[in-house]
């Protein structure tokens, strides 16, 4: 059991009996009031986003997930088939399982998949991953400089603001957190 003072954003706490991913925490001493901790969290079952004020002495349960790293390999439509890289089990997964994560698989791309008692409840990406521009506007000779960007439809489908000299056909290194383009491949 931890204070509500030791959430750090990351961790996993069991909350009204469900898992939750807390996100942000915010600890607040008003002047002449006791103090509390303000947490943002997020259901590991639904993925609904919630708020709460714990008080600074509060006890919350925090949960040990086990990780497993897998590969990417395919999707048909409605699962996503990954392989356990100690076994090559292969496992499939829904969206509401991988969340946002859907956005950013590519092939043979190495995730850390959660697991709580035997059951997939989240996944971890890398920082960064390398995707390849399928659509964009032609790039601008000479538009090195310039912080002017547009719009670039990659491979999975995810729309990245792209700097102007970025062309159809390049990879790109893309943010797994902000989604947003970081270097050249």
């Amino acid at each position: 059991m931890l204070a509500a003072t030791q959430l750090r954003p990351g961790m996993v706490v069991k909350f009204n009996n469900e898992l939750h991913t807390v996100f942000s925490m915010v600890h607040r001493t008003p002047g002449n009031l006791r103090g509390f901790v303000q947490v943002k969290m997020r259901n590991l079952r639904n993925g609904s986003q919630i708020e709460h004020r714990f008080a600074s002495e509060d006890k919350i349960e925090k949960i040990a997930l086990d990780d497993q790293e897998m590969e990417y390999l395919y999707d048909d439509g409605e699962m996503y088939y990954f392989m356990n890289t100690e076994t090559f089990e292969q496992i499939g997964f829904t969206e509401e399982i991988l969340g946002d994560a859907v956005k950013y698989l590519i092939p043979n791309l190495k995730i850390n998949i959660e697991f709580y008692e035997g059951r997939a409840v989240g996944v971890e990406l890398p920082p960064s991953v390398p995707m390849k521009v399928m659509e964009t506007e032609p790039g601008l000779k000479g538009a090195t400089v310039s912080n002017v960007g547009k719009p670039a439809k990659m491979e999975t489908g995810l729309i990245v603001q792209v700097p102007a000299f970025i062309n159809e056909g390049e990879t790109i290194m893309v943010s797994t957190s902000e989604g947003a383009y970081m270097q050249r491949a």
